[in-house]
């Protein structure tokens, strides 16, 4: 099934779409302002509602980011050959992972904020995965019991930020509005094959990037089983798998986004995302 959030900010309600892409609200049945809503076992039972019984909300409504309550966002370095070898960054024999601040997320067709002082703020298309079971050393063959689902993220970073200011590269990954979440959360039985999801990115309508996850270097049960053995993931946490080769950075000279751009973002199964980029 392919769930949402939708409505004004502080009043959102879970809904589901239907086989024509309308939203239904399953807020008698749902509620998403806990994380129980994103047990596999929950959201399972909502996916056998009959979609045609649940209520039909207005067309044009805002959908906010899929996971109301993000404990942490782990993100995943060079995790694709290409993007690594743009960017000059060595591909080390484990993941490499940084935490992103949870307060960086927001909705799909939000507004992307350029901070101040920044100079070289960078896109990158990503898979992301929303924890929805406790996972604590977790198998790779147990690893997808404990998803609750699939969704769409854009890693927005300030490149300078992130490697010329020192320290951890969190400063470049976490301003408000540098985790563009959604428009979905498609559950793993919905999504089909994640190692087959193609993901696409545009800068005012022009291709950036455009790979497929099948590249992935550390596949998603791996990334999970991994990420587990050094900290608790809880229903809510989400992990961003790594971009894929077209990142701003990687340009001769680079391209980075300014006021007025408008990032879209898409992939296989997952819908598309489309942010107005704005100075803070």
């Amino acid at each position: 099934m392919r769930f949402v959030r939708y409505g004004d900010r502080g009043s959102e309600l879970p809904g589901l779409l239907d086989d024509d892409d309308r939203i239904r609200d399953l807020s008698e049945h749902l509620s998403s302002q806990t994380s129980e809503y994103l047990d596999p076992d929950r959201l399972a039972a909502a996916g056998r509602l009959d979609p045609a019984s649940l209520p039909l909300v207005a067309e044009g409504v805002r959908l906010c980011k899929p996971v109301r309550r993000i404990g942490k966002i782990v993100g995943v370095g060079p995790n694709y050959h290409d993007a690594a070898a743009q960017a000059g960054f060595k591909v080390n024999p484990e993941p490499t992972l940084f935490l992103k601040a949870a307060t960086a997320a927001c909705g799909p067709n939000d507004r992307i904020e350029l901070p101040k002082l920044a100079t070289r703020v960078d896109w990158g298309v990503e898979l992301a995965v929303v924890i929805g079971r406790t996972a604590k050393y977790v198998s790779v063959e147990e690893a997808m019991r404990h998803v609750a689902g699939f969704t769409l993220a854009n890693d927005v970073t300030e490149r300078s930020f992130q490697l010329q200011r020192g320290g951890q590269w969190s400063k470049g990954k976490s301003h408000d509005t540098f985790a563009p979440l959604g428009p979905w959360l498609v559950t793993p039985d919905a999504i089909g094959d994640h190692d087959a999801i193609d993901l696409w990115l545009d800068v005012n309508g022009e291709r950036q990037q455009s790979a497929s996850t099948a590249g992935m270097i550390f596949k998603v049960p791996y990334l999970i089983s991994y990420i587990s053995r050094f900290m608790r993931l809880e229903p809510g946490d989400i992990i961003l798998t790594g971009t894929p080769g077209g990142v701003g950075l990687s340009y001769d000279p680079p391209r980075f986004l300014k006021a007025g751009d408008r990032v879209t973002v898409g992939g296989t199964g997952l819908g598309s995302q489309s942010s107005l980029c704005v100075a803070v």
